[in-house]
């Protein structure tokens, strides 16, 4: 293939949300951390994932709600490169600051000409950023490994974004926690967001999933791995 090989790799609830709630201020991260019956197992989905590939991608939002904005700490050195979305934008100075020192390589990813990103490119040297005038997923995933010679990437975007990889048929695996937990909600985001298809000449957008391998962890936690049926 002309890109990497993805991997979508998420926590979810049994009813198949990845957040609290409809708002950044509710996260998985941080609330379910605090749920009796769901926080005693949680720490095995952080173990799976130290075992995802070396780039992941993920949203500036994402990262805006786990708080790198505001750490002022020094990292802990991770060998993974993040591939970082962010238009709006979601990072300050602060928040890129942080990543830069946390990450192996920092490839922003943005369509914002005013973002604050283009005035700290030359400040660091794992900083990459990726300009592009609008965002397109396939042109993204060619340049990171024509350019940059990315194989595999994890993807944990939120599911508005992961709609987008589906629909472009750019998922080629999916790798999923289930956490023991009943969310609810209408609008809490789920694994898979983005718009519905409206007819039935639309079905081929649908994805057909193989098991891999099924998992009983810990604390009633479930692993779930698939592959994408092309």
């Amino acid at each position: 293939m002309n890109r990497p090989i993805t991997t979508l790799f998420m926590l979810e609830s049994l009813d198949g949300k990845i957040s609290s709630g409809n708002n950044d201020m509710l996260d998985a991260d941080k609330d379910w951390c605090l749920i009796p019956g769901v926080k005693e197992g949680l720490q095995q989905y952080y173990d799976i994932e130290q075992t995802t590939d070396l780039f992941s991608l993920n949203t500036g939002r994402v990262m805006a709600k786990i708080g790198v904005n505001n750490r002022k700490e020094i990292p802990v050195k991770s060998p993974c490169s993040f591939i970082i979305i962010d238009n709006e934008p979601h990072l300050n100075e602060q928040g890129i600051d942080y990543l830069c020192k946390w990450v192996h390589q920092l490839f922003l990813v943005t369509t914002n000409k005013n973002h604050v990103v283009h005035d700290l490119k030359d400040k660091y040297d794992n900083l990459i950023v990726l300009d592009y005038e609008e965002l397109n997923l396939h042109l993204l995933l060619e340049d990171l490994k024509e350019k940059y010679s990315v194989s595999n990437l994890t993807i944990q975007s939120g599911g508005n974004l992961n709609g987008l990889f589906l629909r472009s048929n750019l998922i080629d695996y999916v790798h999923i926690v289930v956490a023991p937990l009943l969310v609810g909600g209408r609008d809490t985001s789920t694994l898979i967001d983005g718009e519905s298809i409206q007819t039935v000449n639309e079905l081929s957008k649908l994805k057909a999933l193989e098991l891999i391998e099924c998992n009983s962890l810990k604390h009633s936690y479930i692993q779930l791995k698939y592959r994408v049926i092309k």
